[in-house]
């Protein structure tokens, strides 16, 4: 069982932590499902935002879902891989970006402050690149744990909903190769251009992840083997905070390509992994789109971003916020004195 005051100290304990993942609270779904009915609308006329309140209740364990307290974390790391010239930018813009979310000045500020979420920024030995993964593991069973507990750190009870999000350049590489690395296919199937890259550092980078499985196989024995082999400490993180978002009853907001890399590691060992999490947005990263599908997920939105930092997700919480109050605060039909479906 999942206890934060004892994070986990190897990936073996965290497979023992995924084979008893808390199940959806099916009462406080029940008495959603119960209510709907009775609200002052044709029945499913809000469509999806019928399955959104139904959703957040069932793991937030409250008939009348909440979205007082949403939360994005912008988690920071660094990436060894950049040494093969994966990115359009340095690497120092990492340092660079942190003190810009720290001082206001990103879009995700400014996107939560528009949806009113908190926004916290958490740095993973961001000083400390990974090994690149092109030549070695990218982090060893401490370090991988280590990290994903650090991400664990960033749940807390009394939240409403969780936002992953992370900045590290290099780590469209690495979601890519973790990408490639679970559903198979060709190395050009998951790589994109990133932030921006030209054809020839595509091609280089597409090579790079493709060669990077090929080199790392024959320990990659599951998902956490391949997010410690080719993933980055920002992303191990994301999926240490996502599974214990599910100990902690919040409900998760997935992000772009690299937050959904992080939480494929959890559905590749476990099917059921990822059932309190939904998709915030689909980016233009090719990647994205087809590792959604695999997920069996559908997105909110679709507004050509690709940002990263939590950007997409944050921006869909106003929907959800929405779907809860329109739940919550709808009249029924008995208490506005509105006649019902006749007979």
């Amino acid at each position: 069982m999942f206890d934060p005051k004892h994070p986990p100290q190897s990936l073996d304990e965290i497979r023992n932590l995924m084979a008893e993942l808390p199940s959806v609270d099916t009462e406080a779904q029940a008495a959603v499902a119960e209510r709907e009915p009775q609200l002052t609308k044709p029945a499913g006329a809000l469509g999806r935002m019928e399955d959104i309140s139904l959703w957040l209740a069932g793991w937030q364990g409250n008939s009348r879902p909440n979205m007082t307290r949403p939360r994005v974390t912008v988690f920071a790391g660094s990436h060894g891989v950049c040494a093969q010239g994966v990115s359009a930018f340095p690497a120092e813009v990492n340092q660079q970006m942190v003190e810009n979310f720290i001082n206001g000045g990103a879009a995700i500020n400014q996107i939560c402050k528009t949806v009113d979420a908190e926004l916290r920024v958490m740095e993973v030995a961001l000083e400390i690149p990974t090994n690149d993964f092109s030549q070695e593991p990218a982090m060893d069973d401490e370090g991988c744990a280590e990290a994903m507990a650090f991400g664990m750190s960033a749940i807390e009870k009394g939240l409403d909903l969780f936002v992953p999000g992370e900045m590290g350049i290099g780590n469209t590489t690495s979601a890519a190769a973790i990408a490639h690395a679970l559903f198979g296919g060709a190395a050009a199937d998951w790589t994109g251009r990133g932030t921006g890259i030209d054809d020839e550092t595509l091609k280089r980078k597409t090579r790079v992840v493709g060669d990077a499985i090929i080199l790392h196989k024959n320990q990659m024995h599951d998902a956490l083997d391949v997010l410690r082999c080719v993933g980055g400490r920002e992303i191990a993180a994301m999926a240490g905070a996502i599974l214990a978002a599910r100990y902690q009853r919040v409900p998760v907001l997935l992000d772009g390509y690299v937050s959904c890399a992080a939480a494929a590691t959890l559905a590749a060992i476990r099917g059921d992994a990822l059932d309190h999490c939904m998709i915030g947005h689909v980016s233009v990263e090719p990647g994205h789109k087809r590792l959604i599908e695999k997920l069996g997920k559908q997105p909110l939105l679709d507004f050509g971003m690709r940002l990263g930092e939590g950007s997409g997700a944050a921006l869909a919480i106003p929907l959800l916020r929405a779907s809860a109050e329109c739940h919550n605060g709808m009249a029924t039909f008995a208490k506005a004195g509105v006649a019902s479906r006749s007979a």
